[in-house]
C-alpha cells in the first residue's frame, strides 16, 4: 500500500475537483459535499446507511477513466459485499478505450525486446485487433512466418493506475471515516484487493506463464487448443503467443456455416470447465465469447490468459463435493463442503435456515437444460443468499462463481441442451476417487511428516530461548489449573470399581482354590445342619464366596444406578 506524504495528500485534494464535478454531474453532489466537508475537518454525523443508486455509480466510474473501470470490474465480482442490483449494473462496464497510436506501441516493443520491429517481424499491422486499458493487440508475422498476436502494455499506464490508486486511497479513507457503510463494506480493503490484482494483469510474464501451464494440463486433450507462446519474443511488457484463426463462440450462424455443431461446441467447453476446476487447478476465469474462439477444425481454443484463478487440492476436493452433492440432491454433502471451506460458521448464522435457502433456490434448476436457464435468475439468486447471510467469499471462489455463470451462458448462447451438474458429475466423482487412493494418501501422510519433522527441528531452540527468558527474568511462568475437580472424582471412582472388581476377582479364586483344596486345617467336629466337621479352610473358602457375592452385586448396582452400563 502507498504511503500517504504530505505532497501525495495534496495531489488527492487537487483531483478531489475534477472528481467532484463528476459526481455533481451525475447527481451525486450531496456525496461530494460530505467528503469535501470532511476534508476541511469538519465534523458531522455519520450518515444514513444506503447505497448510492447503482446506475449512476457505474456512469461514474466509466467517465473517471480506465482504472476506476477496472475497479468497478472487481466490484461485479464480489456479490459477498454488494447487494445484486450493484452486482448487475457494474456488469455492464466495458474496458474497451482508443487505441495507443501504433509509433508508441512500436517504441515500447523496440524498448523492451532490444531490437527494431524490422528484425523482429516480417510484418506487423498497425492497425490494433483490440484495444483495452491496459493493453492492445496487433496481429504481425515472424520472420520464420507463424502468425502471431501481439499484446503490448499501453505506455505509461503504470504511472497512471499508481496515480489513481493513491486516489482511490485517498478517497476510500474518505468514505470509511464519513460513512458507516463504508467501513462496513470495507472501501479501503476493496482498494487494496484492486492494487494487488491489477499490476499482476500488467505481468505479460505471468500470462505467459498461465498460458504455459494451460498447455500441460490440456496437451492430452484434443478438443481443446491452447496458442504456444513465443518466450524469444516476450518480456514483462509485451507477450507474443500464437494467432489463433476462428470464430467468436457467439456467432452461432457462422458456426453452423462452417460445419460446426454448436451444441457440440457447448460441450466442448463444459468439460473444459470441469476439466479445469477438477484436474488442472487453475481455470480461466474470463471466458466470454471474444476469448472464447472456435476453430475451422471443429477445436476450441482459449486466449486472453490475463485472469485466471488457481484452486489447491483441498480446494479442488471441496469443490468436487458441492458440485456432487448438487447434482444427487445431497445437501447435506453440500454444507459439509462448505463449512470445511469455511464459508459458513455455526456461531453467527442459522445453518438449518441456510440449508432451506439454499435448497429453495437450487431445486428449481434440476434437470433442466441450460436454453432453458435464465442464467441471470441463477445469479442473483445465489448473490442474494451471500449477500443475505454475509458470506465471506475468496476472490477465487468469487472468480469461480463469476466463470460459471459466464460458461453457462455461453452453452445457453449456443443452444446446448446439456445439464452443467451432469457433464461435472464423473470429473467430480474421479477426483474424488483419486483423492481415496493408497498413493495419494501415503503423499499427503508423507507431507504431514515432512511438516511436523520441520517443527521438531525447531524444538529445541524455541525451548532454550524460552527458559532463557525466564532465567532473565523477561518472562514469568505460571502453571495454573482449573475445572479438573469432576474429571478427577471421575477418575477415583473408576479406580476404585477397578479395585473392587479385583477384589472380587481374587476372592473368587482364592475361594475355589481353598474349597477345592484336599488339605483341611483345625478340623472341628461339630454334627449341625447336616455336617459332621468343618475345617477352616472351607470356613474361608465360603467368607470368600460371600464376600464377592457381596461386592460383585454392588458394584453391578453401581454402574447401573450412573448410567453407565
Amino acid at each position: 500500500m502507498f504511503p500517504f506524504s504530505s505532497s501525495r495528500r495534496l495531489r488527492g485534494i487537487r483531483h478531489f475537483g475534477a472528481i467532484s464535478r463528476v459526481l455533481i454531474k451525475h447527481g451525486l453532489g450531496e456525496v461530494a459535499q460530505r467528503l469535501k466537508g470532511l476534508g476541511r475537518g469538519s465534523a458531522t454525523k455519520a450518515a444514513t446507511p444506503v447505497l448510492p443508486d447503482a446506475a449512476r455509480i457505474r456512469r461514474v466510474l466509466e467517465e473517471l477513466g480506465p482504472s476506476f473501470i477496472k475497479l468497478g470490474q472487481l466490484m461485479s465480482t464480489r456479490g459477498d459485499i454488494f447487494p445484486p442490483e450493484y452486482i448487475e449494473e457494474l456488469s455492464k462496464l466495458q474496458d474497451r478505450v482508443p487505441p495507443v497510436p501504433f509509433s508508441e506501441i512500436q517504441q515500447t516493443i523496440e524498448r523492451e525486446l532490444r531490437r527494431p520491429v524490422a528484425e523482429l517481424f516480417e510484418r506487423i499491422d498497425p492497425q490494433s485487433l483490440a484495444a483495452a486499458s491496459v493493453a492492445q493487440v496487433h496481429s504481425a508475422r515472424l520472420k520464420s512466418g507463424e502468425k502471431v498476436a501481439v499484446k503490448v502494455i499501453r505506455p505509461g499506464i503504470h504511472k497512471l493506475i499508481r496515480k489513481d490508486i493513491e486516489v482511490m486511497y485517498y478517497f476510500a479513507r474518505k468514505i470509511e471515516k464519513r460513512y458507516e457503510l463504508g467501513r462496513a463494506l470495507g472501501v479501503v480493503n476493496l482498494v487494496k484487493e484492486f492494487e494487488s490484482t491489477i499490476f499482476r494483469e500488467l505481468d505479460m510474464l505471468i500470462e505467459a506463464g498461465n498460458i504455459e501451464r494451460f498447455t500441460q494440463s490440456f496437451e492430452d486433450h484434443e478438443e481443446i487448443y491452447i496458442p504456444k507462446v513465443y518466450w524469444q519474443f516476450t518480456s514483462k511488457s509485451v507477450l507474443v503467443m500464437e494467432h489463433i484463426d476462428g470464430i467468436k463462440m457467439d456467432q452461432v450462424e457462422a458456426i453452423r456455416r462452417a460445419g460446426i455443431d454448436p451444441q457440440e461446441v457447448a460441450m466442448i467447453g463444459l468439460r473444459s470447465f470441469s476439466r479445469q476446476l477438477m484436474q488442472a487447478g487453475i481455470f480461466h476465469a474470463d471466458p466470454h465469447p471474444g476469448n472464447t474462439i472456435v476453430m475451422r477444425d471443429g477445436r476450441v481454443s482459449l486466449v486472453d490468459f490475463g485472469i485466471v484463478g488457481y484452486l489447491d487440492e483441498e480446494t479442488m476436493m471441496q469443490i468436487a463435493h458441492v458440485f456432487l452433492g448438487f447434482s444427487e440432491h445431497d445437501y447435506e454433502m453440500v454444507m459439509e463442503a462448505f463449512e470445511a471451506a469455511g464459508l459458513v460458521d455455526s456461531q453467527r448464522m442459522d445453518l438449518h435456515q441456510f440449508r432451506l435457502d439454499l435448497k429453495e433456490i437450487s431445486e428449481p434448476f434440476y434437470g433442466r437444460s441450460l436454453k432453458t436457464i435464465a442464467v441471470k435468475d441463477v445469479y442473483d439468486q445465489t448473490m442474494r443468499l451471500v449477500f443475505k447471510y454475509r458470506v465471506a467469499l475468496p476472490r477465487n471462489l468469487l472468480l469461480l462463481l463469476k466463470t460459471f455463470i459466464q460458461t453457462e451462458a455461453l452453452g445457453k448462447i449456443l443452444g446446448s441442451e446439456a445439464s452443467l451438474l451432469e457433464v461435472t458429475r464423473p470429473y467430480a466423482r474421479r477426483l474424488l476417487e483419486r483423492g481415496y487412493e493408497a498413493n495419494k494418501i501415503f503423499k499427503n501422510l508423507g507431507r504431514e511428516i515432512r511438516t511436523a519433522g520441520g517443527y521438531l527441528r525447531w524444538m529445541p531452540k524455541l525451548t532454550h530461548d524460552v527458559f532463557k527468558r525466564i532465567a532473565q527474568g523477561e518472562h514469568r511462568l505460571e502453571i495454573r489449573h482449573g475445572g479438573l475437580e469432576q474429571t478427577a472424582r471421575k477418575f477415583e471412582n473408576g479406580l476404585n470399581r477397578l479395585t473392587i472388581g479385583l477384589v472380587v476377582a481374587a476372592s473368587v479364586i482364592a475361594a475355589s482354590l481353598i474349597l477345592n483344596s484336599s488339605q483341611n486345617i483345625l478340623v472341628v467336629q461339630i454334627d449341625r445342619f447336616g455336617l459332621q466337621s468343618i475345617s477352616i479352610t472351607q470356613v474361608l473358602g465360603v467368607t470368600g464366596y460371600i464376600i464377592a457375592t457381596i461386592l460383585g452385586l454392588w458394584l453391578i448396582f453401581s454402574i447401573i444406578r450412573s448410567g453407565k452400563l
